[in-house]
């Protein structure tokens, strides 16, 4: 089975941690997961760096630039997690852009992905009908998941079509903003979680975006089936250095 899947069967308030590859330095990307998956985090996800990831506040961006400037490609992803799976079971996934991933090639790129171990991927500008008809089957081929996003302005009969395609969860994003807000959710986010939650999708969902310290995660669990935690994550490593991690997620979790 998919260690998504399974891990979604498994827990609940899964806490999953995103991190931009090759940064803060080019080769920490090893190191991170370790101490992640040591920390007993539930998933990881790798940030592919993109020059121009629309989505993301100015936290992600700033890794991103750094990690291009150390050297940071899709190559040399794969050649740094060549042999992750002999340091760890936890579910990895990709974000990343489609650019980027479009330019290595689609085809290559899954079968890298199932080489080395990645469970799935999140490609925010990949449109669900462009993914089905083009896509779908390298998935498929190489037991990738393809994880979709909503966001409050996703309309509901639009979002029971993604619940209807996704196999995984569905990367529910917090707001209308990018990512990296540190304010507590308002009455316009809780509503727009119980709106997603009367829809009764078959899918989990993962909350995501603005989730910066325990009360947050604690409240959007109260919604979800876990959260995803990137920006926050970010900062903290660049201050604290990649020795901190098990002191952040620590903070998060008790």
């Amino acid at each position: 089975m998919n260690r998504i899947k399974k891990k979604l069967k498994q827990s609940e308030d899964i806490l999953s941690i995103y991190f931009t590859v090759g940064f803060p330095c080019l080769n920490d990307t090893l190191q991170i997961i370790k101490e992640l998956d040591s920390s007993k985090v539930d998933m990881i996800e790798l940030g592919l760096p993109f020059s121009d990831p629309l989505a993301d506040g100015q936290t992600i961006q700033n890794s991103s630039k750094i990690a291009l400037a150390n050297g940071m490609s899709t190559q040399l992803l794969f050649e740094q997690l060549i042999d992750i799976r002999n340091h760890t079971d936890i579910p990895l996934i990709i974000m990343g852009y489609l650019n980027p991933i479009f330019q290595f090639g689609i085809d290559l790129f899954c079968k890298k992905c199932k080489e080395v171990g990645i469970d799935g991927l999140i490609i925010p500008d990949l449109p669900p009908e462009i993914y089905i008809s083009d896509y779908k089957k390298f998935f498929q081929l190489n037991d990738l998941i393809n994880i979709f996003l909503i966001t409050p302005q996703t309309s509901d009969d639009r979002i029971k079509y993604i619940d209807s395609i996704s196999d995984g969860f569905i990367y529910m994003v917090s707001s209308s903003s990018i990512t990296g807000g540190e304010h507590n959710f308002t009455k316009e986010n809780i509503d727009y979680f119980k709106r997603i939650n009367n829809l009764k999708l078959k899918s989990p969902k993962i909350i995501g975006f603005g989730i910066s310290n325990r009360e947050i995660f604690l409240t959007a669990n109260n919604y979800a089936n876990g959260c995803i935690i990137g920006s926050a994550f970010i900062k903290y490593i660049q201050k604290n250095g990649i020795s901190s991690i098990r002191s952040f997620v620590k903070e998060i979790t008790s």
